[in-house]
């Protein structure tokens, strides 16, 4: 326990007083003139309401079809079947459809309509995240609080400095003009830093190791990188809205004050919850209440989750009605209508190309890098913390919704906002790879007298 305290203190002053430098120096890049916060979002454009439910419902058949086709098809090519289901939603959108067929493209998914299909996407993630907050192992998190701390916020602190620092490469020639260096390299930092939480448990659930050490121990760790992640999201934007320092601690502050409350005094009464219509009022309470503090509404879900977890009897009830349901049917529009917003084809040259695979390299390096190493500082094998950084690595389509809010603010300009949406998908894409090697690494310690490291390989259960 101090051994890892002392590693945490040394991580985070370290690359804390590097953050502090990078920033002061980055400030020097910017021009003199103001910054302006710009919005915009073509999905606010007014629509008329005859025909809108007959688009909603054409695009939830048109996602869902395809999201299964696509899923089938990434797990006959060994990928997990949410990576078929991102790659779903690029395909629907302008950089592949919308090229090939725009007429097509169009009128399936007019701008106007995109409104009706984020709203129904959200409480898709939502109900999931609820399901998954249901399902986590709390023994486990108790036992490896310290661990998942360390491993989490190492994995947050250092990509978060290295995109800081890759963010004084890029600031001058890339970034918009009426945009000051700070809020550009803090948006950069922080998506170089999250954890695509509902995506890494579907791919441990499409594994089989929800129940395993390694499992419960990578949901623990990135449980609390989405928590930090959110609060440093809404640092952020609190930053960019407000200009103070203030409003943005007092978000925290506030966050912290509802999860104590949530575990400490709400936990212990939901024993005594019966029915699922006061569950489901009790899910988006907490969610709304997040979402209203400014971290998001699927932590709220997810903490909604874990709470109720104690209550066995309607847990049971809750997942049988709710798991299908979330995942299979209503996922797949979170993951569609990011997609569509996304142009992959921004990007012409082989300087673009380039400086698109330095972001993929120092995402890889920071993320997988930082979280295995405080995993193996943590008492892990070697096998098992090169099993977290990958799955830590995993960003997914939760990344897209930052990269969306600092390209709606006007913060990320589309070029660096399309090598962004590359780095999360070509991350997600590298877990399954990453993870089948790591159980053959292992399948070949386990059968050898001596293993590697010259001790026996741990065993985990599973």
């Amino acid at each position: 326990m101090l051994r890892n305290l002392s590693l945490y203190l040394l991580v985070m002053l370290t690359f804390g007083a590097g953050i502090f430098w990078v920033l002061k120096a980055g400030a020097r890049l910017q021009p003199a003139a103001g910054v302006a916060v710009e919005s915009s979002d073509a999905s606010k454009a007014p629509q008329s309401k005859d025909g809108a439910m007959i688009i909603l419902l054409l695009q939830v058949i048109v996602v869902v079809g395809a999201a299964r086709l696509a899923g089938w098809l990434a797990r006959k090519i060994g990928q997990p079947a949410v990576v078929g289901e991102m790659a779903a939603g690029i395909l629907l959108g302008p950089s592949f459809l919308g090229l090939a067929f725009p007429s097509v493209q169009h009128l399936v998914f007019p701008p106007a309509s995109l409104g009706g299909l984020r709203m129904l996407s959200q409480v898709g993630v939502i109900l999931f995240l609820f399901v998954v907050g249901l399902d986590l192992d709390v023994s486990h998190l108790r036992r490896k609080a310290h661990a998942a701390v360390l491993v989490s916020h190492a994995g947050i602190v250092i990509p978060f400095f290295l995109g800081l620092s890759f963010s004084l490469l890029i600031f001058r020639p890339l970034a918009p003009p009426h945009v000051a260096f700070g809020p550009f390299a803090l948006f950069i930092g922080v998506a170089m830093s999250i954890t695509a939480f509902p995506v890494l448990v579907r791919i441990i659930e499409e594994r089989g190791l929800s129940r395993s050490f390694l499992g419960t121990t990578a949901i623990t760790c990135a449980a609390v990188d989405d928590a930090t992640a959110w609060c440093l999201l809404a640092f952020v934007v609190a930053i960019v809205h407000a200009g103070s320092l203030w409003s943005a601690a007092a978000t925290i502050g506030l966050v912290l004050a509802f999860v104590l409350l949530m575990l400490f005094v709400v936990k212990p009464l939901a024993r005594r919850v019966t029915g699922l219509a006061t569950a489901l009022v009790f899910l988006f309470a907490s969610a709304l209440i997040t979402e209203l503090l400014g971290i998001h509404a699927l932590f709220g879900a997810f903490l909604a989750g874990v709470v109720l977890s104690a209550n066995e009897p309607l847990r049971g009830v809750l997942k049988e009605r709710l798991e299908s349901f979330s995942a299979i049917f209503l996922l797949p529009l979170f993951f569609a209508f990011t997609g569509l917003r996304t142009q992959i084809g921004l990007l012409s040259g082989w300087r673009d190309w380039a400086l698109c695979a330095g972001i993929v390299a120092v995402a890889v390096a920071g993320k997988l890098g930082g979280s295995m190493l405080a995993a193996r500082w943590t008492g892990m094998g070697w096998r098992d913390a090169f099993s977290i950084g990958a799955l830590m690595n995993t960003r997914g389509l939760v990344e897209l919704i930052a990269l969306n809010l600092g390209y709606d603010l006007g913060i990320l300009p589309p070029r660096i906002f399309a090598m962004m949406v590359i780095m999360a998908l070509f991350t997600t894409v590298m877990t399954g790879p990453l993870l089948t090697l790591a159980e053959r690494w292992r399948a070949r310690a386990e059968a050898s007298p001596l293993c590697v490291t010259g001790t026996a390989a741990p065993k985990y259960p599973h």
